[in-house]
């Protein structure tokens, strides 16, 4: 047996374990089960035919069920994604965004080959709860316009400022207050149902929600709005010649970008969570891009939405009991047949059942809870997070993310360059200015101001041999300083420096710096 195939093999080795098969497929209706509304609800969201919501799960069952990576992660359509997936459809059209999840994939297998999966665990924490704060306040704000039955403004802007306006129509239109209120009546539900006897929670949160919403709006025949319907078939629009020829322009090129990182390490840092909830083999990361890549492909061709590995459902796999990718395949195997056999099912579901769905998902992105003890234990990591959630609201998806991991970067820089500036007088009036820590041209302005107050007419040294880097920049501008800072007649600054301060100095550079130094002094002595 060759070593592929011993790999592709292993995770299934568990079903040798007495109940192992069992236990892989009641998962299995389970995820479905929390599956499918979710599924439906996302792609309602994106403003893309409810089908292609069951499209992407059933390729994240059937396909990347398949593929190695992590065992027990579950794909599909991800809130995470709902907010990019709409503005991409608003800017670009449907038609698009099959060119983009394909390119998207396309880049997800080339960057699992080069083997960076690793390096999307290196993004900044703050930065990915900021990003997921983010998408959750944009979620909400264009839900609330959904459960009211009324049009989602545009920018995030115009969804806050629009709130007054919108309360104040719902409540007074009848049809409007209908759909709040089961839009309402399904949060509340998804809210207390996790409270209830364990023997009550037959279902899954969601899909007991939604089907509560649904009934009573089938018994009481209340006028709102309930899914479209079009068929399986009709809704899969694979992405034209025209299409795939616009993939070159800056703008699409930046959303392909942005479908790339968000997915990346939402799916990564599922993964890492499901890691920790079992026992069972771990994720291998670069496997786990390339399948999450194979599965938006896929998706691509058939013109659905992208796919993310996805907590809730992963979540909700491993708790019912999976050892296995069986559970995970057959999932997308009862996605298919729900959608192939029970399409008009999804005809007599209310959208603003749904959107209640996604105000609750969207409330359980923002970690209010670790926000409070973030903010006391490391504030700076804390406004990385606020900055960014707050510039995904006020601008989009990509731009906040960027305007995040740029203070995250810029945050890092200036904590590690700290350094400390300590001057002393020894007996006889000599001077010794210590330098600890990092020296980077950061710091130079609090460096400069301390050396520059110190008197000129006193014999000083300029002690580095404590600094851990030393940066170009730092290290030319304290030479500088040293040649020109004592007065004519005065000993010349001398200036200590180590080979081992961690700057990657020249061994000789203290030599070179001392003999410079004393040149000056010799030169000011002649004249």
């Amino acid at each position: 047996m060759s070593s592929f195939t011993s790999s592709f093999l292993a995770p299934y080795r568990a079903l040798r374990e007495p109940g192992a098969l069992r236990r892989d497929f009641l998962a299995s209706l389970v995820v479905f089960l929390v599956a499918l509304p979710l599924c439906v609800g996302v792609a309602v969201a994106s403003g893309v035919p409810a089908e292609l919501g069951l499209v992407t799960g059933i390729v994240g069952g059937l396909i990347v069920g398949f593929l190695p990576g992590s065992a027990l992660q579950v794909s599909g359509p991800a809130a995470g994604l709902t907010v990019l997936v709409y503005e991409a459809v608003q800017e670009f059209g449907l038609g698009m965004l099959g060119a983009i999840v394909l390119l998207t994939g396309a880049l997800q297998i080339a960057l699992g080959l080069l083997r960076c999966g690793r390096w999307f665990r290196a993004i900044s924490v703050s930065v990915v709860q900021g990003m997921l704060a983010g998408i959750g306040l944009v979620l909400i704000l264009g839900q609330l316009y959904t459960m009211a039955g009324a049009e989602q403004p545009r920018s995030g802007i115009e969804k806050i400022t629009g709130l007054p306006g919108l309360l104040v129509d719902t409540l007074g239109d009848t049809t409007a207050l209908t759909a709040g209120a089961v839009g309402l009546g399904t949060i509340a539900v998804l809210v207390l149902w996790p409270k209830l006897p364990p023997s009550a929670r037959l279902l899954p949160a969601p899909l007991a929600a939604v089907a509560l919403a649904t009934a009573v709006t089938a018994g009481l025949r209340l006028d709102i709005a309930n899914v479209t319907v079009s068929g399986l078939f009709d809704a899969i629009q694979p992405p034209g010649f025209g299409d795939l020829a616009e993939l070159g322009s800056m703008a699409v090129l930046g959303t392909v970008l942005a479908f790339t990182l968000i997915a990346s390490a939402e799916s990564l840092f599922s993964a890492a969570a499901v890691d920790r909830m079992h026992d069972g083999p771990r994720t291998h990361y670069d496997k786990e891009l390339v399948a999450q890549g194979v599965g938006n492909t896929v998706c691509g061709v058939l013109g659905a939405l992208p796919m993310t590995a996805v907590i809730v459902r992963s979540s909700a796999n491993v708790q019912a009991g999976a050892r296995t990718p069986l559970s995970r395949i057959l999932h997308g195997a009862w996605l298919l047949l729900f959608a192939v056999l029970l399409p008009a099912a999804l005809g007599i579901i209310p959208l603003a059942a749904l959107a209640g769905v996604l105000v609750h998902a969207g409330c359980k992105l923002i970690p209010v809870k670790e926000i409070v003890p973030l903010a006391r234990a490391h504030r700076g990591e804390a406004i990385v997070l606020a900055v960014t959630a707050i510039a995904i609201v006020v601008t989009n998806m990509f731009e906040g993310v960027v305007i995040g991991l740029v203070l995250a970067v810029v945050k890092s820089a200036w904590e590690t360059s700290h350094v400390n500036v300590d001057v002393r007088e020894l007996t006889g009036g000599r001077l010794i200015v210590t330098l600890t820590g990092n020296a980077t041209f950061l710091r130079l302005p609090r460096i400069l101001e301390t050396l520059e107050a110190m008197p000129k007419d006193r014999p000083t040294e300029l002690d580095l041999t404590l600094v851990r880097h030393l940066d170009h920049a730092c290290r030319t501008t304290l030479e500088n300083w040293a040649l020109r800072h004592n007065d004519s007649g005065t000993e010349a600054v001398r200036m200590k420096t180590s080979p081992a301060n961690g700057s990657g100095a020249d061994p000789v550079a203290g030599s070179v710096a001392d003999s410079r130094v004393e040149e000056s002094a010799r030169a000011r002595t002649r004249h």
